[in-house]
């Protein structure tokens, strides 16, 4: 998979989330965790879908070229969501159905980043020592 469709997949991914959250975070919660949210949990999830938005439009590639800051931003936030939700349903006592596929999706999505991510670093200190 090109590293242009991958961000994109993943931007896809996060801006159906942030909505999500933001319109009925609610559900959200009952969905990926099986409960339901209080007052603050609820305005805490809808600042979080709103950071998630911000997170895609930072991420989006503008054109044929995807940034290693994009790509470097979504690879940790696959990877440290990936590790949260497998905390949460191993140590944090959730049992909500869609936790596991949900820490699958990001932890595929981690390591499909990774690559392009260590391709981009290695690229710019390969370039920086031939100056």
């Amino acid at each position: 998979m090109r590293t242009r469709s991958l961000v994109m997949l993943s931007a896809a991914i996060e801006l159906a989330t942030g909505a999500a959250l933001i319109a009925v975070p609610n559900l959200v919660a009952r969905v990926l965790l099986g409960v339901g949210l209080a007052d603050s949990g609820i305005a805490v999830a809808r600042l979080t879908g709103i950071a998630l938005l911000c997170l895609v439009l930072a991420c989006c590639p503008t054109g044929e070229d995807t940034s290693t800051p994009a790509i470097r931003a979504l690879l940790a936030y696959n990877l440290l969501a990936a590790i949260y939700l497998a905390y949460l349903r191993v140590g944090g006592g959730f049992v909500s159905y869609l936790l596991w596929p949900a820490c699958g999706l990001h932890a595929l999505l981690a390591l499909l980043l990774l690559r392009p991510a260590c391709e981009k670093i290695l690229g710019k200190a390969a370039r920086t020592n031939k100056q």
